[in-house]
């Protein structure tokens, strides 16, 4: 699935089945709260927190994907072409920083 057809269908799901889109302040406040359960699984996978029994079954797919769709849900209502978007993203760090992080020593130990 293309970003551009995911933005299709997302929109399509909610004008059909979720009866319209929360507003855009929800939105922003829904994706920081799925951004949090992100890191919380993050830090428990991959960082020094252990696993509480309520976190055992999170898939990081899932968690990932929840933050997809709201952010797919905020470009849709904002009139974000998130595919555009990425691409001018791309342009614009490769301009800035196409050899930046190479000349970083850090990243080089």
């Amino acid at each position: 699935m293309t970003i551009e057809e995911a933005q299709r269908v997302v929109d399509e799901w909610i004008k059909t089945k979720g009866v319209r889109y929360f507003n855009e302040l929800t939105n922003m406040a829904i994706l920081t709260e799925e951004v949090g359960e992100l890191a919380r699984l993050m830090a428990r996978k991959y960082g020094e927190q252990s696993f509480k029994e309520s976190d055992k079954n999170r898939d990081l797919g899932d968690e990932m994907a929840d933050v997809l769709w709201v952010l797919i849900c905020l470009a849709n209502q904002t009139g974000v072409d998130l595919t555009d978007a990425l691409k001018k993203n791309l342009e614009k760090k490769d301009i800035r920083d196409g050899t930046r992080h190479q000349e970083n020593e850090k990243l080089r130990k």
